[in-house]
């Protein structure tokens, strides 16, 4: 089934964190018409420190170019740590057009501001070298993730994200996250639209701010979601980890030997 509208951010390629191969699985299994690229896709800032760049990377940026070939439109929205792509603003690479901001309307007409949010944070607006040095310590988070789960994996313990985890333990980054969904309500209320449709804080999430639609399409480095519009018109979010997860479960528990009445008889003495 091909989906009319699918939504991307956060994407990171580019630095280790990043979850190419999941994200890959991810679009074998997701065709859309219409794909919008929400910022962040790779980021300029880690590759400045250091070259990372795995073949799998390389195939994401492929997939996507493939899909624009086979006439699929494909919109790329920069974010901040891939801003340098604001300077070819309104122009095609490889058939994906670049694009400050756009507007989107979905089949049941409700019209969304699509931007990657990061012009709506203060810190990386104003103090830009604290942006800079929370990235490194969200690096160095990511860095220690894997070695955390490798642990967590002797007892079958499921994918746990650490800084997912340490932001929702800080009450100033939950405010923060409430306060940044707020004022991306308001500003697409400001330009009369129904929604607005974002990413940049990593926090995947659709909910309803004063009759404004607030849609984050979350990342591929902690969450790996993302945010498609169904042939009805209908936009959902996809956790794909979480997905991946269920249904290695499942078989699990089917090939369980079920507990005879007999056996539960005999054992109850």
């Amino acid at each position: 089934m091909i989906n009319r509208t699918l939504f991307l951010s956060d994407i990171h390629l580019g630095t280790r964190g990043c979850s190419a191969e999941l994200l890959l699985d991810f679009l074998k299994d997701h065709d859309a018409d219409t794909i919008y690229l929400v910022g962040d896709i790779f980021d300029g800032w880690a590759l400045r420190r250091g070259w990372h760049w795995p073949q799998s990377h390389n195939d994401v940026v492929q997939e996507l170019l493939q899909r624009a070939h086979d006439g699929k439109r494909i919109v790329f929205v920069p974010g901040n740590h891939d801003e340098v792509m604001r300077n070819y603003l309104g122009t095609h690479f490889g058939g994906i057009e670049v694009m400050r901001t756009a507007d989107f309307t979905a089949l049941d007409g409700k019209r969304y501001l699509v931007t990657h949010g990061d012009q709506f944070d203060a810190v990386v607006m104003n103090a830009k070298w604290i942006a800079h040095l929370g990235d490194r310590a969200y690096e160095f988070l990511i860095w220690l993730n894997p070695k955390i789960n490798r642990i967590r994996s002797l007892w079958s313990g499921r994918y746990w994200s650490l800084s997912k985890w340490a932001k929702q333990q800080v009450k100033s980054a939950v405010n923060f996250i409430g306060e940044y969904e707020d004022v991306l309500a308001e500003e697409a209320r400001r330009g009369n639209y129904d929604g607005v449709i974002c990413g940049h804080i990593h926090h995947a999430n659709i909910k309803t701010i004063n009759d404004v639609i607030y849609v984050n399409t979350g990342d591929w480095v902690e969450s790996c979601t993302a945010v498609i519009e169904r042939p009805n018109g209908r936009l959902e979010l996809i956790d794909w980890e979480a997905k991946i997860a269920a249904n290695k479960e499942r078989p699990r528990r089917r090939n369980r030997p079920k507990t005879k009445k007999n056996d539960l008889v005999d054992a109850q003495g």
